[in-house]
């Protein structure tokens, strides 16, 4: 899509209710598996509920008031555009809370990765390529292939980190169930994602999935477990802020 064609307005608003969202979406997972005992052996990044740093209830909340921001930006996009945008909406905010949340929460069944393809790939691109100009271009299909598949990468890079103890408190992700060297093959096929979305969207754009072979050494061809792989993480993110301004750019100066 052309710049002329842009309406920064409704730009500006997806970007928002995206943001809220994701992290709407870290603080419901903060609590909920705070509160489940899931984090009391983390490997990662800190947790506010499981550290007792901040009052259980607050996280709460907080996760609670991003859904609100991220829900009542949504409206008002829904109005200028199809009032069928609240529906979706409200199904991303329920993804977004029973991911870790609920009795039985998706994410500990392995259906994490199919979850954050269709809302971090296909629901985010397509909702956000048709607030444009109230259709959807071809291109946006492929790309968000790409996108829901360099959030899938994302995920794997946790959840390969995690199988032990995730496997310790009953958390079965997809990559505890196959384990620490079948799932990260999940992780080979995030990235040919990406290839193929990148590929089909602009021409030579499969070279962005090239990328993810920065990391593969460390987390196919070794044993490393753990903290080993924390570093893991950090490069996968680097990895997708590059693409997505190299994406960005290439699509603008089209």
């Amino acid at each position: 899509m052309r710049p002329t064609s842009m309406n920064f307005t409704r730009t500006i608003g997806a970007a928002v209710v995206a943001l809220a969202l994701q992290i709407g979406t870290n603080y419901a997972n903060d609590f909920s598996d705070g509160i489940k005992g899931t984090d009391e052996n983390r490997v990662g990044p800190f947790r506010l509920t499981a550290s007792g740093l901040v009052n259980k209830n607050l996280v709460r909340t907080m996760a609670f008031a991003w859904f609100f921001l991220a829900a009542i930006v949504g409206v008002m996009l829904a109005f200028s555009t199809t009032l069928w945008l609240i529906p979706i909406g409200f199904s991303a905010v329920l993804a977004g809370w029973f991911y870790t949340g609920g009795p039985k929460p998706y994410g500990y069944f392995g259906f994490g990765e199919l979850f954050v393809m269709i809302y971090f790939g296909f629901v985010a691109t397509i909702g956000t390529a048709y607030l444009q100009n109230q259709h959807v271009p071809a291109r946006a299909w492929w790309l968000a292939l790409m996108c829901g598949s360099m959030a899938c990468a994302m995920l794997e890079s946790n959840n390969l980190r995690d199988v032990a103890g995730d496997i310790e408190v009953g958390k079965k992700t997809l990559a505890a169930r196959l384990g620490r060297q079948r799932g990260s093959w999940l992780y080979v096929a995030c990235a040919l994602g990406v290839a193929v979305g990148a590929g089909g969207a602009l021409k030579l754009g499969f070279l962005f999935g090239l990328l993810y072979l920065v990391p593969l050494h460390r987390l196919v061809f070794t044993n490393f477990q753990g903290r080993a792989l924390l570093p893991l993480l950090q490069i996968t993110s680097h990895i997708q802020l590059t693409i997505g301004a190299g994406i960005a750019v290439v699509l603008l100066v089209q």
